[in-house]
């Protein structure tokens, strides 16, 4: 026996530490940043509100604004992780010639569900240039825009899904994970 050997036998559970893979996607970036901007802002308030007894006016309507648009871009994060809420418990309990069918439908309807939702999200932007913010004098389109970038990626993340579904012809995506928490 060598030492190598007798020392791996001495331990019963042996850790290795898996290669961490640091994937960059633009809506990632954009929520972070967007994030930051919105802690600070409601740092700003409290700071304001409660230190100096003089709160900004604006703080409070522009972390709100930012929270939609973080909201609408992490949406599109939880698309491309596959981490919305929804109903798999019909697929365990199915034969695989219906859950294909089933996963194109579900697909499809996806799809043509982000694609209204992006299509109402630019009208309405168009729609509110006109309207102006309460505090600052900028346009409620900017705000609505958030919306709209964020069902753009949300469609390219659905368009995407799709498109890898299609190739494996709608069956069990072998690199799912079905982590909890991640």
């Amino acid at each position: 026996m060598t030492e190598q050997t007798t020392d791996e036998t001495l331990h019963l559970i042996v850790a290795e530490d898996p290669d961490v893979k640091i994937e960059h996607h633009p809506e990632d970036w954009i929520s972070f940043a967007i994030f930051w901007v919105l802690a600070g802002v409601v740092f700003l308030q409290f700071f304001t509100r409660y230190i100096l007894n003089d709160s900004l006016a604006w703080t409070e309507e522009i972390a709100r604004y930012l929270l939609i648009w973080v909201a609408f871009i992490g949406a599109a994060i939880s698309f491309r992780r596959g981490t919305h809420i929804s109903v798999e418990a019909l697929h365990h309990f199915m034969p695989e010639k219906i859950v294909r069918p089933l996963r194109f439908a579900i697909d499809v309807m996806t799809v043509g569900f982000v694609a209204l939702l992006f299509w109402f999200s630019i009208a309405i932007t168009e729609r509110m240039h006109i309207q102006v913010m309460t505090v600052i004098d900028w346009p409620m389109s900017i705000v609505y825009a958030g919306v709209g970038l964020g069902c753009l990626l949300m469609l390219f993340r659905a368009v995407q899904a799709f498109i890898a579904n299609a190739r494996r012809r709608w069956a069990e995506d072998p690199a799912k994970q079905t982590l909890i928490m991640d």
